[in-house]
């Protein structure tokens, strides 16, 4: 008896799939859509989008084809037509909620720090625009956490290659002076971030490796760098876990520059 059902089911789904009826086709595509087959929906609806455009099923069909990819973790294509949605219907009864999933979706999307953060940036974006657009939304705080979320992510990948600067060292160039950019980069864009101190010690540890390994002319003046940015560095964390080793290069450099 249960495969007879499965097999009438397969061979309603097969029906409808060759009907050129688009009413047919949407009826059909919500009640998968209702079942949770969110793959037969989305089939059964992405021919149907143009069809039914301007007609009383249109608005809803879009909808539900962005939702259908969204549950079926297909982010990329849901965040496609829910941005398809709210830009043809702006003052739409799924605006709010187009704006607010398309963003949402590129940011359980978003990869590992330590690859390409283009989603991360795009789902930033997006809910930028749904708190922009939407300040009473009921998801304002979901939208802002997601973003904090993705902004340490950013910063961590900018800390990752600060660090890994510092690690090259001087093989095939100043390594350091790349490693105090991008860490200065990362302090003007992240103020606020949790890894400020993390991108500081790197600037100071960087400076002395770059003033033991420099010529002997310049060595007094970028030792002087150094103690400046201990001083930046202790006072802007006082009770860092890291004060022992800036204390330690601090004293270092103190003892080459002359009074």
């Amino acid at each position: 008896m249960i495969s007879l059902c499965l097999l009438s089911g397969c061979s309603e789904y097969s029906k409808v799939l060759k009907s050129r009826d688009a009413g047919v086709r949407y009826s059909y595509a919500k009640k998968c859509f209702d079942q949770g087959k969110y793959l037969q929906a989305t089939t059964l609806l992405t021919d149907i989008i143009t069809p039914l455009r301007g007609t009383p099923e249109g608005e809803d069909a879009l909808y539900m084809l962005a939702m259908a990819y969204y549950n079926n973790h297909d982010y990329i294509n849901s965040g496609s037509y829910f941005k398809t949605y709210y830009n043809r219907y702006p003052r739409g009864k799924y605006a709010e909620l187009s704006r607010f999933y398309s963003g949402y979706g590129y940011y359980l999307d978003s990869p590992d720090p330590q690859l390409d953060q283009s989603t991360t940036l795009k789902a930033i974006e997006e809910l930028a625009a749904f708190l922009e657009r939407f300040p009473e939304s009921d998801k304002i705080s979901i939208a802002q956490n997601a973003i904090f979320e993705m902004q340490d992510k950013l910063t961590l990948k900018e800390l990752q290659n600060a660090q890994l600067y510092y690690n090259l060292g001087n093989f095939l160039g100043n390594n350091y002076r790349s490693a105090i950019i991008t860490a200065q980069n990362a302090i003007k864009t992240y103020p606020y971030s949790k890894y400020k101190e993390d991108f500081e010690l790197i600037i100071l540890k960087s400076k002395f490796q770059e003033a033991k390994e420099s010529i002997q002319e310049k060595q007094e003046d970028r030792y002087r760098e150094v103690i400046d940015e201990y001083y930046s560095f202790t006072a802007n964390n006082p009770e860092s876990k890291n004060l022992k080793e800036a204390e330690t290069i601090f004293n270092i450099a103190r003892s080459h520059v002359k009074d």
